[in-house]
């Protein structure tokens, strides 16, 4: 099997102190990324950490793939206990990081203990320096990235960072890296904040020499000469379509569908984009780089989750209101998801949707944990009483687009998911809109024959999130394909996939979590049943608990069986 090459560097910001770790044994039945940093994270955070206590530990990880050229493996991957959903979750972001990563010559880098102030991390393949930063407090993103490459002259791309969202511990706080792609959901900008790291820098000549087959160079050039509509409109092509089988939630989820999604849609998106984007390495170049000519605003985006959040669930049916919201959330550093999500559950309690100068304020509020962006800085899930309005989360995670309430299938994987409202996690919706070939796809409604391919969807993305693939290979990767490039037989695979789903979830289990976690905010036809087959696919317990035949003595070893 392909993977991953290199020792764990482990560094603890509150002792000063860094030592590389030989974890040869572990790569070989991990690949890297996700895997990696799941058995890395079970084996070494307490079970009973407090997410932003300095026991709790994040893992960054590459994969094997970010030693090659093939589009699609600009990616990298985090790992931590979640301030957002306090279970153990993963997060992987784009841009241009991975391959300065991998230039340090280390598999994995762990982060742990606590600084008594404020600094940032200096990684290269000499050591690690440790720079105090007390002029950088509440610094922006952007703000942040200037000073690094001023003084140190490292650009964006060599970066992860903080704005004042992470240091104010916002639950939903991103890390962000390239100035403006973030590791998103779960808040582990908020686990640096708490670390009191502002910036983790990454450089080195020392790449560990990983041999990818030739085939890669297959995959890329047909990847440079796709026909996607993602290619010109990002994810912001599926728009239309999804409020047209009222799949777009809307109103704080009161609606399925806006009557204002053209001044929203993809289209829109599009004729604000004035250049291609990409990740390094990728000839696909689905990035959004958007400008309003009349106002001078510049940002990335919006991609249709962040479009969905601060768009039809806001009661915003201007593109151009929405790239600001986007701008805000890449500036102070916030998941644009569960922010737009958030700030539409005030926007509900107040009737004040589509009130943009309130909602823009809002964000800002957020960052700064000012006023009542305290309060909503917890998230939808600590809050929703307070405010009055149900509560649109699953496992404390706000939802994405792809509404469960039509696409059924969707909906179960948002319940099973252990990251929780996450559309990525299982990544269903394609199967049941279609936007897949008719023999691989399901009626939208119902959930017959739906739990085996969740199981099998949610162990595939994990082989992706740990080679590491972006998600949008799909069209692209084949099973021959990931066999090819892993060295690996498919069903081989898939069993570790399935094998970290169940890490992830026995590490959940000892912290509480269990069936009564995997539910939703409305009814689908035949969910209990669904949600036993999907258990009985994965050889848990009824009670949505993974038995301790599945483990060896010790923190959670897997069996051999």
């Amino acid at each position: 099997m392909k993977h991953v090459r290199g020792p764990l560097y482990s560094i603890d910001v509150g002792e000063r102190t860094a030592e590389t770790e030989d974890i040869d044994d572990l790569l070989e039945s991990s690949i890297g990324g996700r895997a990696l940093g799941t058995k890395l994270a079970h084996d070494r955070i307490p079970f009973d950490a407090d997410p932003l206590g300095p026991e709790n530990r994040l893992f960054f990880a590459t994969g094997p793939l970010q030693h090659s050229m093939m589009s699609f493996t600009g990616r990298m991957s985090a790992t931590g206990v979640s301030p957002l959903t306090d279970g153990l979750l993963s997060s992987n972001a784009g841009g241009f990081l991975s391959r300065n990563f991998t230039g340090t010559g280390y598999s994995a880098v762990e982060i742990t203990g606590a600084s008594d102030e404020l600094v940032i991390v200096h990684v290269t393949d000499e050591g690690v320096e440790f720079e105090p930063v007390p002029e950088l407090e509440e610094a922006t993103v952007p703000e942040t990235c200037e000073y690094i490459e001023d003084e140190h002259g490292l650009g964006s791309e060599h970066t992860t960072v903080i704005g004042p969202a992470g240091e104010n511990q916002v639950r939903f706080a991103s890390i962000m890296t390239s100035e403006e792609r973030a590791f998103g959901r779960g808040g582990l900008g908020a686990v640096l904040g708490s670390k009191n790291v502002k910036a983790i820098t990454f450089d080195g000549d020392s790449t560990r020499e990983v041999e990818i087959p030739s085939l890669q160079m297959e995959v890329h050039g047909e990847a440079a000469n796709s026909d996607s509509p993602m290619r010109d409109q990002g994810t912001t092509s599926v728009a239309e379509y999804a409020n047209m089988v009222e799949a777009l939630p809307s109103y704080y989820f009161s609606e399925l569908s806006f009557e204002g999604i053209e001044g929203v849609n993809g289209d829109r998106v599009e004729e604000k984009k004035y250049k291609k984007g990409t990740c390094s390495s990728c000839a696909f170049a689905c990035k959004l780089p958007t400008r309003d000519e009349e106002s001078g605003l510049e940002t990335e985006g919006p991609e249709y989750e962040t479009l969905m959040a601060f768009g039809p669930n806001s009661g915003v049916d201007d593109i151009v209101d929405v790239m600001q919201s986007n701008k805000l959330c890449d500036e102070y550093g916030v998941d644009t998801i569960s922010a737009g999500d958030t700030i539409a559950a005030y926007l509900a309690s107040e009737d004040e949707f589509g009130n943009v100068d309130l909602i823009h304020d809002l964000v800002e509020k957020i960052a700064y944990r000012e006023g009542v962006g305290d309060q909503l800085a917890e998230g939808i899930d600590r809050i929703h009483d307070d405010l009055g309005v149900e509560n649109w989360s699953v496992k404390g995670m706000e939802f994405a687009a792809h509404d469960g309430r039509t696409l059924n299938g969707q909906g179960l994987a948002f319940a099973t998911s252990n990251r929780g409202a996450d559309h990525m996690y299982a990544e269903f919706y394609p199967y049941e809109y279609p936007l897949v070939d008719a023999d691989d796809a399901f009626d939208k409604s119902g959930l017959e024959g739906k739990p085996p391919k969740v199981v099998e969807l949610e162990n595939i993305n994990v082989i992706k999130d740990s080679a590491v693939l972006c998600k949008f290979s799909r069209d692209f990767i084949t099973e021959e394909r990931f066999e090819g490039l892993l060295d690996a037989d498919y069903e081989d695979l898939l069993a570790l996939g399935g094998e970290v789903v169940s890490l992830e979830r026995h590490f959940n289990n000892q912290r509480g979590f269990d069936r009564a976690d995997d539910r939703l905010p409305y009814e689908i036809p035949d969910f209990e049943q669904g949600l036993a087959e999907y258990y009985d696919e994965r050889g848990w317990n009824d009670d949505g608990t993974v038995p301790d035949a599945q483990f060896q003595s010790g923190h959670g070893t897997p069996a051999d069986d």
